[in-house]
């Protein structure tokens, strides 16, 4: 499919020259198909750290890990807390089942990690009645 529209003198599209799927999506509306998306907030304790930049030592691999589970994931916290971390991960899916299992294995996965603590978990399920 050919798109036209403007371009910047380096050859990059503008963001306004994106398709829209409106179409697309309707179609499958119609079809019955449906999209979840599940957001998880985890409030961790962190070691006895001295520095943020060992703060981002410990944060950077535990969200290394969590895109390998095919998540996004980012510190979405006060960055400026030294031993406080909150971590925010997103999953989609067209299966509830399926975004309830993947963000189960996130937790988990942070949870066992034995440099930190999981102070709590929240977890809020979007669907197509929301």
């Amino acid at each position: 499919m050919s798109i036209a529209g403007s371009h910047d003198e380096e050859g990059h599209r503008h963001a306004s020259d994106a398709p829209l799927l409106v179409p697309t999506l309707a179609r499958a509306g119609k079809a019955g198909h449906h999209v979840y998306v599940g957001a998880l907030e985890l409030d961790v304790l962190l070691g006895d750290l001295h520095s943020l930049k060992g703060k981002r030592s410990v944060i950077k691999p535990i969200l290394a890990d969590l895109k390998k589970l095919g998540v996004a994931s980012s510190e979405v916290g006060d960055p400026d807390l030294l031993r406080r971390a909150l971590i925010g991960i997103a999953a989609v899916s067209g299966d509830a089942g399926h975004v309830h299992a993947v963000l189960d294995t996130c937790e988990r996965h942070v949870a066992g990690r034995p440099e930190i603590e999981l102070l709590s978990a929240r977890r809020r399920i979007l669907g197509p009645e929301d």
